[in-house]
């Protein structure tokens, strides 16, 4: 079985794909980029996200996994095979992104006390 996992950060979806074998989940790279760049273009995403992988690659930075195998349902309905990041790999982007912008998206990620989640769990301590 397997389980898909979609959460928002500023309005857009981050897809996320639950990995029984290694027991994590694994988040669209493009979703990720579009989401810190605040991009509603797939496409320029998709673009952004080639030269940055690029680039880091270069930079001895190395953050796909091996396994592109992992399908997220596209914008049209259908299924395809897309770069995908885990937890560390996510947070390794965050602090090598060119500029400071990945820094408020790694902070929702982490589920620190200013994400909803954060928030909720505040109230329910409080209570």
């Amino acid at each position: 079985m397997t389980k898909i996992s979609i959460r928002f950060y500023n309005d857009r979806e981050v897809r996320a794909i639950w990995d029984e074998e290694n027991s994590k989940w694994w988040f669209s790279a493009i979703d990720i980029i579009r989401a810190i760049n605040e991009e509603t273009d797939y496409v320029k995403a998709g673009n952004y996200w080639r030269w940055l992988k690029k680039k880091l690659t270069a930079d001895g930075v190395q953050l796909v996994s091996v396994t592109h195998d992992f399908k997220f349902e596209a914008p049209d309905g259908k299924k395809r095979a897309a770069d995908a990041l885990d937890n560390e790999c996510v947070q390794i982007l965050a602090k090598h992104y060119p500029n400071n912008k990945a820094n408020e998206f790694l902070d929702w990620f982490t589920y620190s006390d200013n994400t909803i989640d954060g928030q909720s769990r505040k109230k329910a301590y409080t209570l």
